[in-house]
């Protein structure tokens, strides 16, 4: 595994350089990472909000949320991929430390079970549209606060990880 590091390290050592010698980069990247993170998680977890709250509603407002929350996926999506793709940047600026970090690899976890987890509240949703059975709300319950969990564990991770490096 120290062969495939130092040859990443190599290979992204000029990016390395205009980080560590430019706050413009430094502050640029991490901004974008921050406010991705701000946007995306900030518009999931009004969504899973909206969520919890609607299942304590009537059928009118249970239809809402459904619809709202098909509005909610692309931007909640585009961020994930800026926040993806500042996150990259941040982690081949340093990848050394990185690549042997444990509250990295603890966040990049978190990361891929908020994926999974995304992917089974479309299934969940998509399932609603067609049968809105009572056996799918609560599986869409269960989603908003596994999603909740995930996005706040996220964020400690991050604040673990700047505090760590």
């Amino acid at each position: 595994m120290s062969a495939l590091v130092a040859t990443l390290a190599q290979f992204f050592a000029p990016w390395k350089a205009i980080f560590s010698d430019s706050k413009i980069a430094e502050i640029g990247v991490t901004s974008v990472h921050l406010l991705a993170a701000l946007i995306g998680g900030g518009l999931a977890v009004s969504a899973d909000r909206a969520t919890l709250r609607a299942l304590r509603g009537d059928r009118l407002e249970r239809n809402r949320i459904i619809e709202d929350l098909a509005d909610t996926h692309r931007p909640v999506l585009i961020a994930l991929s800026v926040l993806f793709i500042s996150g990259l940047a941040l982690a081949t600026a340093d990848i050394d430390t990185f690549a042997h970090s444990t509250v990295f690899l603890v966040k990049m976890s978190l990361v891929v079970l908020l994926l999974a987890n995304g992917a089974f509240l479309v299934r969940t949703e998509r399932s609603l549209h067609h049968n809105p059975t009572e056996q799918c709300w609560r599986r869409l319950h269960l989603v908003s606060w596994i999603s909740l969990a995930l996005w706040m564990g996220i964020v400690v991770a991050g604040v673990t990880l700047v505090d760590a490096a």
